[in-house]
């Protein structure tokens, strides 16, 4: 799986704010970068969940993805918690302007 680094550029608004499952806040620039220079590289994202909140003038939408691939060259097998909040961006489009990923752990409850 590539990721068409120039068509998430059209889709991520200049101004996005985006919290990663680190807690890291991460900009349109690092995120575009860490695709095209190929520190992330998925191979597989497979959708489970997916929530749409339609608001006037805004979109929240949560969905979530088990990650298959590497960062880092670090193995990546994850459950995420994505949200993402889609508007009309300072250029003038629809546009993500807001994000946050939440890894998902499995809660084991006893008795």
């Amino acid at each position: 799986m590539t990721f068409n680094v120039v068509k998430l550029d059209i889709l991520i608004a200049p101004e996005l704010i985006f919290t990663n499952h680190l807690g890291q806040l991460i900009t349109k620039v690092q995120d575009l970068e860490m695709h095209h220079c190929g520190v992330l590289k998925l191979t597989e994202l497979i959708p489970s969940e997916q929530h749409i909140q339609l608001n006037e003038g805004f979109s929240v939408v949560s969905v979530q993805m088990h990650l298959l691939g590497k960062y880092n060259n670090s193995i990546i097998d994850e459950h995420i918690r994505y949200t993402r909040v889609w508007s009309i961006s300072s250029a003038g489009s629809l546009q993500i302007v807001a994000g946050h990923a939440s890894v998902i752990k499995s809660c084991i409850i006893s008795d």
